[in-house]
């Protein structure tokens, strides 16, 4: 009986002490605990993600991987398999399940090793949220006091919810929905009940149990959880079944990018970094940009198409790698692994599949790619053609049997043709970009820096500084006509000797072919792409003023040559800050600046930023008739973008209105000109698209080691350049013209679906004359060989040519050509 007593005792005082300890652990513990009521606040690490203006994702930036969804949208035949595998009981707890607590104690204490664990899903929050991993005792007590107050703050769904959201789930995956995505390229909602378990399966072990690195052990995890909820009557024998049965279908997948636009993607990124810094990539942003989706598709294509055409001009360049003929003495297998890890190494580019050789015969070889498979590459299919190359201007003979193009053990590159059958091919050397613009705002519609961001990460369309050539030229014309020179003055186009310290000594700039017209209007000589009468023609006005002009376009001319070879184009530009300009002549005389975010969304879908443009107003009537810049518009365009930005006033209801500073008579006058270079000029090609609003204006430097096209109509302006990043020449017989407006182009023709073909209508102060064509001067009446021209009012010709071609009164001629030589 004292015993008993005795034993009574001891329990009670163990008991008592036990609450003792607890009482003090808590009073110890609880004001260190933090305020759980911030978990209705908690801000997950969600990566920003980038769309284009209709919503395709065209990115993802950030280290988790995670897309939160709310409780509601979670299936709930996933909430059974989570609680099946992890908390069963977890609606029905205040927090704490004693019995799997003292269970796990229990198996602690008797084999010393941590056993099933007795955390419940409200414990695993509170460790997730607010506590270190380590393993220790105070550690516990405080997630046991945690999820208590987490409890009482939170109902259950919302509990739930936060651990859905955050638990890692291996491959840098956090929270269900973004591991869905990353083990099976699905949503929540579209996966079946053998998928909901292999997920409910990971946390337990994310490295070992995730169905990529561990198979087996994630599918043993997964039927034991099918077989809890079948115990738990979550699910029927027959689902069980159906379930148990099916393979372990699970593989890595990336972001689910709608298409791939990673050069803009990327822009998008860097500006976001700016703007918020690291948080950028954890914050949860969602990024709309002005990239229009089926026209950067378009672009890419172009790009890509007009690359590879360049390249076919050019030969085949052989084998992208010789790897070592097989081994007699080596066992095949081990051979062809040899191979596989090549190629598995080598990155698809522009659509390009690697593939290595592995037989010849005398109409075929055979190949195999990187998952094993074989097949055959026959005569036809690009082996009759690959012509070797020899240099930019030459190509070796035609081949006669497969052994004279490839090898046993050559990596070669291959595309499917318009049959469906593989064919030879190779990555283009050379580059190219494309960028679009809206005109009205400087939006950019579509962006390429590349053949493939894959291949080089160098943004071309932004970073590139290359020398614009001719393309350059319509800005020094429109520099003379607002002097005062007209479309009709005539300049002589002749060889000409510079001697310039400047310009390293003597120059003696040449026209393309080598001809010399003589005396030729500025509108010819614009249209054909005449060099001698530009450097003339900028001479004689000036090149700080045709600097200066070039500001007002949003040019940057800090490193603008200060000499006479600015004719010629030789400073260096990007193609957006060309696309840029050519806004200008394609508005009517508007300056808009290029952006490509439309618009921030914060992970609630809160704006928390909009464009709020410069935009050109088509319906404004302006006070001076739309025509010659009024005094403020003079003050305007010296201002720089920054300075007008800052100058703007906000406006809610509409954006604010772009500065003209160009006047609208020059600008329609130019854009005549540059019209006649699509109809009679070095555009022709442009003619297949049966348009008549279109002006542009080809661009070829010295090499030739740059080929550009820009041209625009009212709705779209699009630079094209094509060239190499090692500054080699593209070789004697590639201009603009061939190289660069093929892709202009086949973009064009679908960026102008929809875009109406009108004729820009006069503006005030401009009207047509008739005048003849070897002087420039007025048409006498009756005068049959007549063209017409555009002039500004104050500058219309006041003399009469006459019979034998000179002008009225004693001037002849060689007084009427505007020319200081």
């Amino acid at each position: 009986m004292r015993f008993l007593h005795l034993i009574l005792r001891l329990t009670l005082l163990g008991f008592f002490g036990a609450l003792w300890l607890l009482a003090g652990v808590y009073l110890y513990l609880s004001p260190k605990l933090p305020d759980v009521e911030t978990l209705r606040d908690v801000k997950l690490q969600t990566p920003m993600r980038v769309f284009t203006n209709s919503g395709d994702l065209i990115g993802q930036f950030g280290e988790q991987k995670r897309n939160p969804l709310p409780y509601e949208e979670i299936p709930q035949q996933f909430v059974l398999a989570l609680l099946a595998a992890e908390d069963d009981s977890f609606f029905q707890h205040s927090g704490i399940d004693l019995m799997g607590l003292m269970r796990a104690v229990s198996e602690l204490v008797l084999t010393g090793q941590k056993g099933s664990g007795g955390s419940t899903l409200t414990m695993q929050v509170a460790r997730n949220y607010f506590l270190s991993l380590d393993r220790t005792f105070i550690r516990k007590f405080n997630e046991i006091l945690l999820a208590v107050e987490i409890e009482k703050a939170l109902d259950k769904e919302e509990i739930f919810e936060l651990y859905f959201n955050r638990i890692f789930l291996g491959h840098r995956a956090y929270g269900f929905e973004a591991a869905a995505q990353v083990y099976y390229g699905k949503g929540m909602s579209e996966l079946s009940l053998a998928q909901f378990a292999m997920l409910a399966g990971i946390p337990k072990a994310p490295s070992r149990n995730n169905p990529i690195r561990g198979p087996e052990a994630g599918e043993q995890r997964r039927n034991w959880i099918l077989g809890r909820m079948l115990a738990l009557g979550y699910i029927t024998p027959t689902e069980h079944a159906d379930a148990a049965a099916r393979p372990v279908t699970a593989k890595h997948h990336g972001a689910k990018i709608n298409f791939a636009a990673h050069y803009a993607a990327e822009m998008a990124r860097q500006q976001m970094l700016q703007r918020y810094g690291m948080s950028a990539y954890n914050d949860g942003y969602r990024v709309y940009t002005t990239i229009d989706s089926k026209l950067q598709q378009i672009a890419q294509e172009s790009v890509a198409r007009g690359l590879f055409t360049y390249d076919k001009r050019h030969g085949y360049r052989g084998a992208e790698q010789q790897l070592p003929p097989p081994d007699p003495n080596a066992y095949a297998d081990s051979q062809a692994s040899k191979w596989l890890e090549v190629l598995a190494s080598t990155r698809i580019i522009a659509g390009l599949r690697s593939a290595i050789v592995t037989k010849l015969y005398e109409d075929k070889v055979d190949f195999i790619f990187a998952d094993g498979s074989s097949n055959e590459l026959f005569w036809d299919n690009g082996l009759k053609q690959a012509r070797p190359y020899l240099s930019e201007n030459s190509r070796g003979p035609a081949p006669d049997l497969p052994a004279d193009v490839v090898a046993v053990g050559d990596l070669i590159r291959l595309d499917v043709n318009d049959e469906g059958e593989w064919q030879l091919s190779q990555i283009p050397a050379a580059q190219a970009a494309l960028v679009s613009l809206s005109p009205d705002n400087g939006a950019i519609v579509s962006i390429v820096g590349g053949l493939g961001f894959e291949q080089s990460k160098f943004n071309r369309a932004t970073q590139a500084q290359r020398q614009p050539g001719s393309n350059f030229k319509p800005f020094i014309y429109s520099a003379a006509f607002d002097t005062g020179l007209t479309a009709a003055t005539l300049i002589n186009d002749a060889p000409v000797v510079f001697e310039d310290s400047s310009l390293e000594g003597l120059w003696r700039p040449e026209n393309d072919g080598g001809k010399f017209y003589g005396p030729t209007r500025l509108r010819w000589a614009l249209t054909k792409s005449r060099n001698l009468v530009s450097i003339r023609l900028l001479q004689q006005i000036g090149v700080a003023k045709v600097i200066s002009y070039a500001e007002r376009f949003g040019f940057d001319t800090a490193n603008f040559t200060r000499d006479l070879s600015l004719a010629l184009g030789t400073h260096a530009v990007s193609p957006l800050q060309l696309a840029s300009a050519y806004t200008v002549l394609a508005n009517g005389g508007y300056r808009v600046e290029p952006f490509l975010i439309q618009r921030i969304e914060n992970i609630s879908g809160d704006v928390v930023f909009q464009a709020n443009p410069l935009t050109v107003c088509r319906t404004c009537v302006e006070p001076n008739g739309n025509n010659a810049l009024s005094a403020a518009d003079e003050a305007t365009a010296e201002l720089s973008m920054e300075e007008i930005l800052a100058k703007r006033e906000p406006s809610l209801s509409e954006h604010p209105k772009a500065p003209r500073v160009m006047a609208a008579d020059v600008n329609y006058i130019i854009d005549s000109i540059l019209q006649d270079v699509i109809t009679k000029g070095t555009g022709r090609r442009a003619l297949v698209l049966e348009r008549e609003d279109l002006a542009g204006k080809t661009g070829t430097t010295n090499g030739p080691m740059d080929a550009w096209f820009s041209g625009y109509n009212r709705d779209v302006v699009t630079t094209a350049w094509v060239g190499f990043d090692s500054y080699t020449p593209l070789g004697r017989r590639e201009f603009g013209g061939t190289a660069a407006l093929p892709i202009w182009i086949e973009y064009m023709r679908e960026a102008l679906q929809g875009s109406p073909d009108v004729e820009r209508p006069l503006p005030l102060g401009i009207v047509n004359v008739k005048i003849d064509p070897k002087t420039g001067l007025l048409a006498k009446p009756g005068q049959k060989n007549v063209i017409s021209e555009y002039f500004r009012e104050s500058n219309v010709p006041e003399q009469e040519a006459v019979e034998d071609g000179t002008g009225a009164g004693n001037q002849g001629t060689d007084d009427l050509i505007q020319d200081i030589f």
